[in-house]
């Protein structure tokens, strides 16, 4: 059965709060309110059984935490991971009450996990599982729109989404926000387009902002702009992928990928679509023919060459042990807590930036967070005026044409007169969240030079907002 960490084992949460006292230093408030932000409010852990096909039952773990009430509803993901446990459930709860302050979403953090291997189960044992998650979620009151929304994770996706919101439409008859209890659903079930990219998307855009700091990359003997930076991928799902794809947009070059059996290099650049197709012919990415090195051990893959590295798998994947090894002058942290605070102290000193999870891979709960507000609206971004821009942008266009007497072509007169899509609303909301948020926490790094990395800049933002939330609320009864 699956429990906590047991004293002297390595404690994601304990890392969490070591990185948070070592900001709260550089906040100036009460050690009791800094107490109430740092603790996880509810822990609900429980088991239930289901029936597997051949007849058997089996206990399933699961665990779903609230962090912190300062906001409504609380927000964060579902895992599905047989090395899920409550010590990670916290620390990832956690996380997600810091990043929502970060980039100024109004939620608190959750998240939840369901101890399995995803690839063990058929697809209706899944089903069954998830159903009955979500059913326990109700009879507790961990579930609803204005209370606890949750988002897929590593081992979910939009499926999963779909079978938590259909459960909960099923047990709440007639209540009409019922689909925003959840976010990352298909567009079919008034989900919202851009929400399965968004993370590697907002990872993307963290680190072009981060290389477009000339006095940042000066200090790394990096010159400035994203256009020709070397990039390693640890991590070729959902996250990974986009994050490499949207880079490869930007001008990067993917010079490697890591994945769980195997690592990819090529000093020259490596192509992540053929690679994917490649993996689901063999179901391997070893074997790649035009990687010109390729690594058994994954953990090699990480210790190449390269200007970036991205970790956008799980946690503790950079510690003490192998950051002498990384070559990388910027760590950007798609996955959560993928690098220790020993090894982040290390890899400073040495001089190196690490763009922080909570920050970086927020791209996820931003366009969650527009997906919300889709559902409590009940209307598409952009239904209700593209049209109305596109007829505007038309009336200027024959203005400026009938002043000038210069004729635009029919695909110029396109490109200007054009409305904006959802996914072109969405990508640019979450475009000016990163970019605000970056320049913040970069702010706020820079007023104090005691303030040593970007992560604990960015700790001390997100604990002034939620201390300011709290002594605005105020304590009752």
């Amino acid at each position: 059965m699956a429990t906590s960490k047991s004293q002297g084992e390595f404690s994601f949460f304990n890392d969490v709060c070591e990185f948070f006292d070592h900001a709260a230093q550089f906040t100036n408030h009460d050690r009791g309110l800094l107490d109430q932000i740092k603790a996880c409010n509810s822990v609900y852990r429980f088991r239930f059984p289901i029936r597997r096909a051949n007849g058997k039952l089996e206990v399933i773990d699961a665990w779903r935490v609230e962090h912190s009430h300062h906001k409504s509803p609380t927000k964060g993901g579902i895992r599905y991971s047989d090395m899920v446990n409550e010590d990670e459930v916290m620390a990832l709860a956690a996380l997600m009450t810091y990043k929502c302050a970060i980039v100024n979403v109004p939620f608190g953090g959750a998240k939840g996990g369901i101890c399995i291997n995803p690839r063990d189960y058929s697809v209706p044992e899944l089903e069954t599982i998830t159903r009955r998650y979500t059913v326990e979620l109700v009879k507790k009151n961990f579930i609803g729109p204005a209370i606890d929304v949750p988002a897929p994770d590593y081992g979910t996706g939009e499926r999963e989404m779909s079978w938590i919101a259909d459960t909960y439409l099923t047990m709440n008859p007639g209540q009409l926000d019922a689909l925003g209890s959840v976010t990352g659903k298909p567009l079919s079930l008034s989900g919202i387009d851009g929400r399965k990219a968004a993370t590697g998307r907002g990872v993307a855009i963290a680190i072009r902002e981060c290389v477009d700091v000339a006095e940042d990359m000066k200090a790394l003997g990096l010159t400035p702009g994203i256009a020709g930076k070397r990039v390693i991928v640890q991590g070729l799902g959902n996250v990974g992928y986009n994050t490499a794809k949207v880079l490869e947009e930007y001008g990067a070059i993917i010079v490697g990928i890591c994945e769980y059996d195997g690592a990819l290099y090529n000093e020259d650049g490596l192509d992540v679509d053929a690679i994917l197709e490649h993996r689901r012919n063999t179901g391997t990415v070893l074997g790649y023919k035009k990687a010109k090195k390729e690594f058994a051990n994954p953990s090699e893959g990480l210790e190449q060459a390269c200007d970036i590295l991205v970790p956008a798998a799980l946690e503790k994947q950079i510690t003490e042990d192998n950051i002498g090894k990384i070559k990388a002058k910027i760590i950007a942290e798609g996955a959560n807590g993928p690098t220790t605070p020993k090894a982040e102290e290390i890899f400073t000193k040495n001089g190196g930036i690490i763009i922080p999870d909570m920050y970086c891979n927020a791209g996820g709960v931003t366009v969650s967070y527009f997906e919300w507000l889709k559902n409590l609206s009940h209307v598409a971004f952009g239904r209700m005026d593209k049209r109305y821009e596109e007829t505007a942008n038309r009336n200027i266009v024959n203005m400026v044409e009938a002043v000038t007497g210069v004729t635009l072509t029919a695909d110029q007169r396109s490109v200007i007169v054009k409305g904006a899509s959802e996914l072109e609303l969405v990508n640019s909301g979450l475009e000016d969240t990163m970019i605000r948020s970056y320049h913040e926490i970069r702010r706020i790094r820079n007023a104090n030079n005691k303030i040593d990395t970007l992560r604990t800049a960015a700790f001390v933002s997100s604990i002034d907002k939620i201390a300011t939330s709290y002594l605005n609320m105020g304590i009752w009864p």
